[in-house]
């Protein structure tokens, strides 16, 4: 296992931020590990609609928790249930960080939350600062906070070149979610 622990944050515009985490805990998996992946802001689905939440449940060591409506959000729609969303899941994250169940934890979208003040970013420096030693944690979504980018290990910004989504291509199954 690991004898420590850094910070990595996937951002930017281009897509590609969630996927890169997504494997990041598939070899994570591989090496006997204990990861925990904790969506924000993606809405909740039924139980296969997301490949990862159908995945974790074949792989014992796995766990995909959700906290969202049932919705994306954006600063267009945003609404006093996604805060309360926004709110438990960081708690739960804050739990799950401190717990010593985990060697990996995602936490996916988690800029977003933070980007549009569903939670506070003094509030994240402080629970990322006092983690466990041996903890990795990652942290997607675009616009990632330029204080939580300065206390990063390594910081991955997604770039867009060219995206089907530019010709009509809307998310597939099995590659987008």
């Amino acid at each position: 296992m690991l004898d420590h622990g850094y910070i990595q944050i996937y951002t930017g515009d281009g897509k590609g931020k969630t996927t890169a985490s997504l494997g990041l805990a598939l070899r994570a998996l591989g090496h006997g590990w204990n990861v925990l992946i904790i969506q924000f802001t993606k809405g909740k689905q039924d139980d296969n609609y997301y490949g990862e939440i159908a995945t974790s449940k074949l792989l014992p060591s796995l766990e995909v928790v959700q906290f969202g409506m049932d919705r994306v959000v954006y600063s267009h729609n945003i609404c006093m249930d996604d805060y309360k969303e926004a709110k438990s899941g960081w708690q739960f994250a804050k739990e799950a960080i401190n717990s010593g169940k985990y060697q990996l934890i995602i936490l996916d979208e988690l800029n977003i939350c933070i980007d549009m003040g569903l939670i506070k970013v003094s509030d994240v420096k402080e629970t990322l600062l006092k983690r466990p030693e041996n903890l990795e944690i990652v942290l997607t979504g675009r616009r990632a906070h330029p204080e939580i980018v300065a206390m990063a290990h390594l910081v991955t910004e997604m770039k867009p070149i060219k995206h089907y989504f530019d010709i009509g291509v809307m998310a597939r199954q099995g590659i987008e979610y």
